[in-house]
């Protein structure tokens, strides 16, 4: 029951108790019971909108930032991470496989406050070896939510047995 009232969620936050009881086939009460615990649990953490900001004014950057770190004793990259989501220009951070360890995305008004944030504050915590910044040209696609083209458009090649 709860993933999928978790995956209700996740596609439309703002879904009511009664409008998801009634897809599951569930009393509302029971569902307001079930999401306020998942709430408590830690499991949702919070509501928010999709916004395809290329059609607003609001102009900014977005960087998805490549660093090698060296694992701390104890808490490996833990404390490294919590250090670094700190910063109120990190949107995101994630544990990586791979050629690097972490995939910071942070947004500033510009390449150059964005640059300041690598070399100033992120560049200079002791545990970051190297870093690699590569800027966001366009959004296709975010949260599993289509910009731009009307979502109706589907110009893939249809396939049949």
């Amino acid at each position: 029951m709860r993933v999928k009232i978790l995956s209700l969620l996740e596609e439309n936050g703002q879904m009511s108790a009664k409008d998801i009881a009634k897809k599951l086939g569930l009393e509302e009460n029971e569902v307001s019971l079930e999401i306020e615990k998942m709430k408590d649990e830690g499991i949702i953490c919070g509501y928010s909108a999709i916004i395809n900001w290329d059609k607003t004014d609001r102009r900014f950057v977005t960087a998805l930032i490549e660093v090698k770190v060296t694992p701390q004793r104890g808490d490996g990259f833990d404390r490294i991470a919590d250090r670094i989501l700190r910063f109120p220009e990190v949107k995101s951070v994630y544990l990586m496989s791979g050629g690097f360890d972490l995939t910071v995305i942070v947004e500033g008004r510009d390449i150059k406050e964005v640059a300041f944030f690598v070399s100033d504050k992120l560049a200079t915590i002791d545990a970051v070896i190297a870093t690699s910044t590569h800027f966001v040209l366009k959004n296709y696609k975010d949260h599993s939510v289509i910009m731009g083209k009307s979502k109706k458009s589907d110009e893939r090649m249809m396939v049949s047995p």
